[in-house]
């Protein structure tokens, strides 16, 4: 046999791969759970003191939209318009920060590059 050469059974460092295949795996899983868990939730923002509530999902979806009739003045539907941009964007931000949140946990703070 050749110096070097393979001598059957499992090459160098064969375990220690099909060990790292199985945590990428298993980490695949976790990571589907918990895409399908952010995707569940539902976040809530309120802009002018209450007076207009948003709620979006974790696909950034809007879902609801409450707009208390004491803020609905005719001669001011920009303030209204505001409000409910204000609204929707904190509800998209509480989103967007909770799942990099629960990401990071789960890859313990590795920057995947938008990998996910």
């Amino acid at each position: 046999m050749a110096k070097g050469g393979y001598r059957g059974g499992m090459p160098m460092g064969g375990k220690n791969q099909m060990q790292m295949m199985r945590q990428a795996q298993k980490m695949q899983q976790e990571m589907l759970k918990m895409q399908e868990e952010m995707e569940s939730r539902t976040y809530e923002a309120a802009a002018g003191g209450g007076v207009v509530t948003a709620a979006v999902n974790g696909q950034h979806e809007l879902k609801s939209l409450t707009i208390d009739p004491e803020a609905v003045d005719p001669d001011d539907v920009e303030m209204l318009q505001d409000l409910v941009i204000a609204a929707v964007n904190e509800a998209m931000r509480k989103a967007a920060d909770d799942q990099a949140q629960s990401l990071s946990k789960m890859t313990g703070g590795l920057n995947l590059g938008g990998l996910f």
